[in-house]
């Protein structure tokens, strides 16, 4: 049996085209301490850094057979993992954005008696996302929850990104009608982005 780890990362790439586990095996052992370093340094945080490189490594196991390495083995791991990094950091900013104007808002009605309190409006939407039709509620939840865009929601559920768009419109729609206590701009805060 050859010994794997005398590979050049050229002949691992080969293999690993090929399904090869062994091979996986050996660029894993070989890269995840390097690419887990690479990722910390940018994220100063383990969980996550560790979640980006086991996302990385999981990636390349999935697309083995039309893997396309132009570059070395090592670089298209750290392109991945670059990549990984600024879209977590994109949806982190996303989130933290929203949660902001959601805080700001009530902090600014909270002498306003007409306005429910930030429960129960969640409590409302949620019901009412309950409601919505089976394949509409788990587009928006991807996109409203997940934080998933339409292009990834769209090759996720194999659709269009139209399809993905026409549906959370229309979902949004459905909720703001049947919620019209709920204040425009709050309504505004939660849901659009």
């Amino acid at each position: 049996m050859p010994v794997y780890s005398n590979f050049s990362d050229e002949e691992l790439t080969v293999l690993l085209k090929q399904e090869d586990q062994i091979a996986f095996t050996e660029i894993y052992n070989r890269y995840w301490a390097e690419m887990y370093y690479h990722t910390f340094r940018m994220l100063r945080d383990e969980d996550s850094s560790k979640d980006v490189v086991q996302d990385v490594f999981s990636t390349l196991w999935l697309k083995s057979a039309s893997l396309n390495v132009s570059t070395k083995l090592s670089g298209h791991l750290y392109i991945s993992v670059r990549n990984k990094v600024l879209n977590l950091v994109a949806q982190n900013k996303v989130r933290n954005d929203y949660l902001s104007s959601v805080a700001a808002f009530i902090t600014e009605s909270t002498n306003d008696a007409s306005v429910f309190d930030e429960q129960q409006i969640l409590d409302l939407v949620e019901a009412e996302i309950q409601k919505l039709p089976p394949r509409m509620k788990e587009i928006f939840e991807l996109s409203r929850k997940d934080n998933l865009s339409h292009k990834e929601i769209a090759k996720k559920l194999n659709i269009s990104d139209q399809t993905v768009k026409k549906q959370v419109q229309n979902a949004l729609k459905i909720i703001k009608n049947r919620l019209p206590m709920v204040e425009s701009g709050i309504f505004v805060l939660i849901f659009l982005r």
